[in-house]
């Protein structure tokens, strides 16, 4: 038979098909097949799941509902053991929280009926290719001797599971400008894990498990904990993805966060849309009104924009550290910066620049207005507070 158009394949693209409409089931298989696909047919997520660790597939197609183990359940269990895998989701009643809830797991697409012919097919040839697109990727890693542990979903789960038993908050001070004291410390996440050694790679492999609210609930509880035994006189700014803006953890009276409350800045990262983020300025104000304050991170180096400003109406920005590293030596940036501390006076936002690490970053982020600093020149991340700086 015909391999399907677009595919440079040496074996027939293979698709799990899931759907508990036994008569649905087999004529959409019929149509993969005619298509140029193999295709494998399960009634059930339980046998889904047990045909995907029997054999290899190159994307999965399955109804969102379904008894027992549903679409949005057999997607979950799917990121526990490979993150690589495309699930095409398909519904006949679709709602919003599905949808997001799809996308947040790894949904490659999310489909509804009645399904038109040429999307399903062209939807189900792109899967296929980024599945393999994926694989050609961790081939080329191996032979370069780059291989790391996204390129086994089981290994990955065993690396951040092993993390997440090894976390620990570093914190480093952030100074005010005009005489070098100690306004506040950054919470930074950190693990004993040799293979997840960054903290980027951790908060990637989270987010690929589909487990990010994991990971940020262990952090902030060390983080807050740590704090509240040690009770500094400074702030603490930890840092927030934009999903995490809903976490009902930030609200609970029982948690050692909201404990921690009116020391707390909210740190949300530039670098993460607030698109998927539903009802952001009403969660803000509620934050807000429990005493949280709020600031934007990487400012320069994400989805900048007027968005984020108008929404979050942040106390505190944070300048990229790409924005300010070797600033004394270029006007361009010197300039940029000036523009964008002006405007956030204008807007009663306070600006730290991030990344210092020389006299001369200093002295000019000082110049040009910046309120507060942060960078290994004030201060390396390190376990606990230092003495004299709280």
């Amino acid at each position: 038979m015909e391999k399907s158009p677009g595919l440079s394949l040496s074996e027939r693209p293979r698709v799990l098909l899931v759907d508990d409409e036994r008569s649905l089931l087999r004529a959409t298989g019929r149509l993969l097949r005619g298509w140029g696909f193999e295709s494998e047919e399960c009634e059930s997520g339980a046998d889904a799941l047990d045909a995907l660790h029997k054999g290899r597939f190159h994307t999965v197609l399955t109804d969102v509902a379904m008894p027992g183990i549903s679409g949005i359940a057999l997607l979950r269990a799917i990121r526990q053991f490979d993150t690589d895998l495309p699930v095409i989701m398909i519904t006949g009643g679709p709602t919003l929280e599905t949808a997001i809830e799809a996308l947040d797991h790894g949904a490659f697409r999310y489909l509804v009926k009645p399904v038109d012919f040429d999307d399903l097919r062209r939807v189900t040839q792109q899967a296929v290719q980024l599945n393999l697109l994926a694989k050609a990727k961790q081939e080329a890693l191996r032979e370069l001797g780059q291989g790391s542990v996204g390129e086994d979903g089981m290994e990955l789960q065993s690396a951040f599971a092993s993390a997440l038993d090894s976390l620990w908050p570093a914190f480093q001070p952030i100074v005010k400008a005009r005489d070098g004291a100690v306004f506040a410390y950054e919470a930074l996440v950190r693990s004993q894990e040799p293979r997840l050694p960054e903290p980027a790679a951790l908060l990637d492999a989270a987010e690929r498990l589909g487990q990010l609210d994991l990971l940020s609930h262990a952090m902030r509880a060390k983080t807050t904990h740590e704090y509240l035994t040690n009770r500094p006189t400074a702030q603490l700014f930890i840092n927030l993805h934009p999903l995490e803006l809903h976490d009902p953890e930030l609200l609970d009276q029982n948690s050692s966060t909201f404990a921690c409350r009116s020391r707390l800045v909210l740190e949300v990262t530039e670098r993460a849309t607030l698109e998927r983020v539903g009802d952001v300025r009403g969660r803000v104000q509620e934050l807000r009104e429990a005493g949280y304050r709020i600031a934007i991170d990487d400012l320069g180096a994400g989805y900048a924009g007027l968005t984020s400003f108008a929404t979050l109406e942040p106390e505190f920005v944070k300048l990229d550290m790409a924005l300010v590293r070797d600033v004394h030596l270029a006007p361009v940036k010197q300039r940029l910066i000036r523009v964008m501390t002006s405007l956030c006076h204008d807007l009663n936002m306070q600006v730290v620049a991030e990344g210092i690490e020389k006299t001369a970053e200093r002295d000019m982020c000082v110049s040009l207005g910046c309120d507060f600093l942060q960078g290994f020149l004030h201060g390396r991340p390190q376990p606990g507070f230092r003495d004299g700086l709280h």
